[in-house]
């Protein structure tokens, strides 16, 4: 098949996740055409099946705000009409679908399959806004195919969008042999020092991740359990993060690592994963720390039950309930073979339910199914 994907370039989830199905499908055989305004980081042009286009937007004294949305949707067109796609998938619904349908649209009487992939705050947060709604709802109910990557973020989708599309719920993955090939690496621990134990987290930090719960949280388990925390990513919350650690001088026991592309190289050393966030319509941070047999410690929202099975690979308790999570962390902390049995179950389940393989599979039959068999 010739698949044209298009999806955001930064270190969300959905560019991750598109980025990882590009170079999957290119792998597999099918021609693709990535599109964004800049390459994604995980992105890796060594596969002559795997193109990417950059969405130029142009600035004009007339736009205060460049229209990217149409700029997508003439780059859509045009990589569409010259390299003869199938279908294009797109991640993130605002203004990926609008575009792709328009892009269709223009290109009548040449057919253009659309697929869209919904990821979370397209829907929760950006979607839900009024002034995007009735333009989201449009693009997903004109869209061939709409997939969302958890359970939580269909029923989302449908109560709060009132669309009547099916949608059909398509996780996210990992590649088992990415993770397969750090297994016994030091990883986190070449920043431990002494016996100092590893809680690691990873996001945006944007206030939704409430990454000040997170210091909070590990802030209550140093003084039961020597440790030292790493925070991987960067966002609006770091100044007022750094801050707080600076008032109750724990600035010695924190490593911010900023963003990184391979974060399996760090993950694999970790003793913990905190995940105190507000909402997640699937949480691919908790996969990849489970995929690297470390138990999450995350709260019960969105489709994080549908990754962390509390008492199984981790433990889910409510959104700022900061001392619960923290007597979690201790109760793991303080039973190694019983952490140990969360980690091997955790990375049992990634591999049984999240494998790429199964995954892409999935998206393939779909693809097929919308060009006719």
């Amino acid at each position: 098949m010739k698949i044209g994907i298009s999806c955001y370039p930064t270190w969300g989830g959905s560019g991750i996740v598109a980025t990882e199905l590009a170079m999957a499908l290119a792998e597999g055989g099918d021609e693709v055409h990535v599109l964004s305004y800049a390459q994604p980081s995980r992105l890796e042009l060594v596969n002559p099946n795997l193109s990417y286009h950059e969405v130029v937007v142009p600035n004009y004294p007339l736009f205060d705000y460049p229209p990217y949305s149409l700029a997508l949707a003439t780059q859509l067109v045009e990589v569409a009409r010259h390299q003869s796609l199938d279908l294009v998938h797109v991640h993130y619904a605002v203004p990926n679908a609008v575009s792709a349908v328009l892009a269709r649209e223009i290109l009548e009487p040449q057919p253009l399959k659309v697929v869209t992939t919904l990821h979370g705050t397209d829907i929760t947060l950006v979607g839900n806004d009024p002034n995007y709604l009735e333009t989201t709802r449009w693009g997903i109910q004109r869209s061939d195919a709409v997939t969302a990557v958890s359970e939580a973020l269909r029923r989302a989708t449908q109560s709060q969008l009132g669309v009547e599309n099916t949608i059909e719920v398509v996780p996210n993955f990992i590649d088992p042999r990415r993770y397969e090939r750090v297994r016994g690496d030091q990883g986190a621990k070449r920043w431990a020092k002494g016996d100092e134990r590893i809680l690691l987290h990873i996001s945006n930090f944007r206030p939704v991740k409430r990454v000040l719960d997170v210091v909070r949280v590990f802030e209550r388990v140093r003084k039961q359990v020597p440790s030292r925390l790493l925070l991987i990513g960067d966002g609006p919350d770091r100044a007022q993060i750094e801050r707080y650690c600076r008032d109750c001088e724990m600035c010695d026991a924190i490593t911010f690592l900023g963003n990184l592309p391979l974060v399996e190289e760090i993950l694999v050393g970790a003793d913990l994963f905190l995940l105190p966030s507000e909402t997640e319509s699937f949480g691919l941070a908790a996969l990849e720390a489970l995929s690297c047999e470390v138990p999450v410690i995350a709260t019960r929202v969105g489709g994080l039950p549908e990754v962390v099975v509390d008492g199984d690979n981790g433990f889910l308790r409510e959104v700022g309930d900061v001392d619960a999570m923290a007597a979690a962390a201790i109760e793991l902390l303080e039973d190694e073979p019983r952490r140990r049995a969360f980690g091997k179950s955790g990375r049992r389940r990634a591999l049984e339910m999240f494998s790429e393989d199964l995954v892409v599979e999935r998206y393939r039959e779909i693809y097929r199914r919308v060009l006719g068999g």
